[in-house]
């Protein structure tokens, strides 16, 4: 059976909480790109809502700095996470239309 890849993005996330994606099966994650597009650092939160019960609050980065014209890679080193449906990933910064969030998932593993 072929893979079904998938890309979600947001763009200028600032203070608010940004929903990138949710889940509406079992995903796998597979690259998490945070990038800052101003001219100073600024921090970010990446995390996932969902979990046991469905109403658990994961932090995958919490505060990360990201310096101007920099990116954070949530995910490396081949690391993946996965996602039941109804996971969702969120991100926020710490200044307004900050960040562009691009987020690459494979769709209903089975």
């Amino acid at each position: 059976m072929a893979q079904d890849f998938k890309r979600y993005s947001q763009p200028a996330v600032g203070t608010s909480p940004a929903t990138v994606h949710t889940s509406n099966s079992n995903d796998a994650l597979v690259g998490i790109s945070i990038s800052n597009i101003l001219g100073s650092t600024i921090l970010v939160d990446c995390y996932m809502t969902g979990g046991t019960g469905g109403s658990e609050t994961v932090y995958l980065v919490k505060n990360a700095p990201i310096p101007s014209g920099g990116a954070l890679q949530v995910l490396a080193g081949g690391a993946k996470f996965n996602m039941q449906s109804g996971d969702a990933i969120l991100v926020k910064s710490d200044t307004a239309s900050s960040a562009d969030v691009w987020v690459s998932a494979v769709d209903a593993i089975s």
